[in-house]
């Protein structure tokens, strides 16, 4: 009889694709891919503990599989992920839900098949977190889901420290990848059919730093210089380590998207200084000004926090003006959310919920009207687009074009996968509808 696996993911395009590491994982171990948890015999929560909700959320879930499990006594639960990685929650996790089979990390993804296996010769769970920085496993075969694109890490870790942020401490210092082994992966994915490939990294931008690698901005070119018809994004940008030579390399290729995410978080030089950005407002425009030097037409889109410890009204406005300053095509928005670990958590001067609800509100509004101000523009245009997906309540097919607006259109015929020109009819909020055009 076959065995079945179910993953479910919490947090960012990241977890997504070590969820596919852990899919790939499975399926040697001769699992495959179910829809329903209550048909799987392994259930794996990849979780993410960035903000609060996702960890509570991640809790709820694991919570309710105790009446899955006195079901199917041979159910394997697995664990894993930043919140397992935390100091002492793993233990804490182990006696809140004692019917998990196997916890395990972030630094020992690479063990999950050995874990497995163990749990399957003993009764007893299996919890293993380690405490130093995971080994770079270069012989990963993913179990990717999200055709046409496809994500590739080049980095691992986070050197920044930024003071709201855990990750440093879940995901341990940066470690990058050899070029060629990127390279060739990249090379693969091309060559499998993949249209859009997105490299992945806390900080892509000082990926190979202090070593004798090639810079990002080198990598970019190499492999944008692999033959086939492909997009090229990458995620995320550090504004402090943003260079020209970045900007000249996006600008060099038709197949380096058009598209930068740079997240600011904050448009207060006295914000930014406390949340250990490294740079201030004025440094984050001239890397925007640097940008659109070389590429006028760029999509420029960021992260922002509100209600960060001791932000004043002053500091909100300042968020404000950079925001209209720079003209976002879109932004994340966040309440900060404080997180036991960080430097943040134990800061005075927590601003009130109401006060950080009302400047959310302020800042979506503003955002929002940036975003419809850019989309409008659309109307009446011709865009190429790669086709992602179909949508069965619309009835219509839906893909991004290279600055990342979404647009949907019909098709007679199963177009996933491929580059179609669509012609844009109306524009509203976020997203385009058109008809295809030859």
């Amino acid at each position: 009889m076959p065995k079945y696996f179910y993953i479910t993911t919490y947090g960012c395009q990241m977890n997504v694709h070590e969820s596919e590491k852990i899919a790939g994982i499975l399926s040697e171990l001769g699992f495959e891919p179910c829809n329903d948890i209550n048909d799987s015999d392994i259930a794996v929560f990849n979780t993410c503990c960035i903000r609060e909700n996702a960890e509570n959320h991640a809790y709820g879930n694991i919570g309710m599989l105790k009446k899955l499990k006195e079901k199917n006594k041979n159910l394997i639960i697995a664990v894993g992920g930043c919140l397992t990685q935390q100091m002492g929650k793993a233990d804490v996790l182990h006696k809140k839900f004692p019917y998990v089979d196997i916890i395990f990390g972030t630094h020992n993804l690479g063990n999950l098949k050995q874990l497995i296996l163990k749990k399957q010769n003993q009764k007893k769970a299996v919890i293993e977190i380690e405490d130093s920085e995971g080994k770079i496993c270069e012989n990963e075969r993913p179990l990717r889901t999200s055709y046409p694109n496809a994500w590739l890490n080049i980095t691992y870790g986070c050197n920044n420290f930024c003071s709201y942020c855990i990750v440093p401490y879940v995901r341990g210092r940066e470690r990058s990848r050899r070029s060629e082994d990127i390279i060739k992966e990249a090379e693969e994915l091309v060559a499998s059919g993949y249209k859009e490939i997105t490299l992945l990294g806390q900080n892509v931008n000082s990926f190979a730093n202090g070593t004798d690698d090639i810079s990002f901005p080198e990598l970019l070119n190499r492999i944008a210089a692999i033959d086939g018809k492909f997009r090229l994004r990458f995620m995320t940008s550090h504004p402090k380590d943003f260079s020209e030579e970045l900007a000249k390399a996006i600008a060099a290729s038709d197949k380096i998207c058009k598209a930068v995410h740079l997240p600011v978080q904050s448009g207060s030089n006295a914000v930014l200084k406390a949340m250990n950005r490294k740079y201030t407002a004025e440094d984050y425009l001239k890397k925007v000004e640097i940008l659109r030097r070389y590429v006028p037409d760029c999509a420029i889109t960021t992260d922002l926090i509100v209600g960060f410890p001791n932000e004043t009204d002053e500091d909100f406005e300042d968020t404000l003006k950079l925001v209209k300053q720079v003209g976002f095509a879109s932004a994340f928005t966040f309440v900060y959310s404080r997180r036991e670990g960080t430097v943040a958590a134990n800061m005075d001067g927590q601003i009130p919920e109401d006060v950080s609800k009302s400047r959310i509100m302020k800042l979506i509004e503003l955002v929002n009207s940036l975003t419809r101000e850019q989309t409008v523009k659309y109307a009446g245009k011709s865009v190429e687009i790669l086709c992602e997906d179909f949508d069965k309540k619309r009835g219509l097919y839906l893909g991004r074009d290279e600055y990342g607006r979404m647009a949907y259109f019909p098709s007679d015929k199963n177009v996933i996968g491929e580059f179609v020109n669509v012609k844009i009819n109306s524009a509203n909020g976020v997203s385009l509808t058109g008809e295809k055009v030859d």
